[in-house]
């Protein structure tokens, strides 16, 4: 810290300024990055991998599972993410163990969805009609034929979601059920510099231009993924035509 430099500008010294208690812009714009991009992703991660497997178990095993799992599915999408995330980490405090389980509870829903259609058209393959011929069990058809056809589109589907999971994160933050000090994160920061908006607005341009910058960065891959494996799946059709 700086005391005497409070609200300074951009420098060779100190690229982004500093902020209302002296500290480095530009190290605790790097700083909080591990924790806003690290928190969405494992989110995102275990979200899709949950949703995954319980969505193929719902569209391969049918019947009182499917409607047990979808109808857990149809409660969590009727109420808003950051509604029920925030009544998560209201009841098991703040966190950076309870943000990511709270996401992971209203996040794992969309991929399930999925993950289901698409086990229901695999089970019209002839490939899992000769598996079940072979008596090859339920467990060996999920994990060796159903999942290993279902990961490409939902690898896509991650990425398109990745912009809101750290958009999320940065709600929960902003409000201080997220990151905790003496750690931080992209969210905090806008918020402990909200207070001093007319006095240095650069304290809160940064943070939200990197939140921005990161979200449609990644959300452009993922559409460039998608479009790749559309000409992809387009050039195979044509080929075997």
């Amino acid at each position: 810290m700086s005391l005497s430099g409070r609200f300074a500008g951009p420098s060779a010294e100190h690229w982004l300024g500093l902020d209302h208690l002296g500290r480095d812009v530009f190290s605790r714009l790097l700083y909080g990055g591990q924790f806003s991009v690290s928190i969405a992703a494992i989110t995102l991660v275990l979200s899709a991998v949950v949703g995954t497997l319980l969505g193929t178990i719902s569209g391969r095993v049918g019947g009182i599972v499917d409607e047990l799992i979808m109808r857990t599915v149809d409660l969590l999408i009727s109420f808003p993410d950051v509604l029920v995330a925030l009544f998560l980490v209201a009841i098991l405090g703040p966190g950076y163990g309870t943000l990511i389980l709270a996401l992971v509870v209203t996040g794992w829903t969309p991929f399930a969805r999925l993950a289901r259609g698409l086990a229901l058209e695999i089970n019209a393959k002839d490939y899992i009609r000769a598996a079940e011929i072979l008596n090859c069990s339920r467990s060996f058809i999920i994990i060796h034929h159903v999942i290993p056809n279902v990961l490409r589109p939902l690898a896509t589907i991650a990425f398109l979601r990745f912009g809101h999971k750290l958009i999320t994160v940065g709600s929960l933050s902003f409000l201080g059920l997220g990151v905790q000090p003496p750690d931080t994160d992209w969210a905090a920061m806008l918020s402990e510099a909200l207070p001093y908006l007319d006095r240095a607005p650069l304290l809160m341009l940064i943070p939200g231009l990197a939140i921005f910058v990161t979200a449609l960065s990644v959300t452009l891959i993922g559409q460039g993924l998608e479009a790749h494996m559309d000409r992809k799946m387009k050039w195979q059709h044509d080929t075997k035509s």
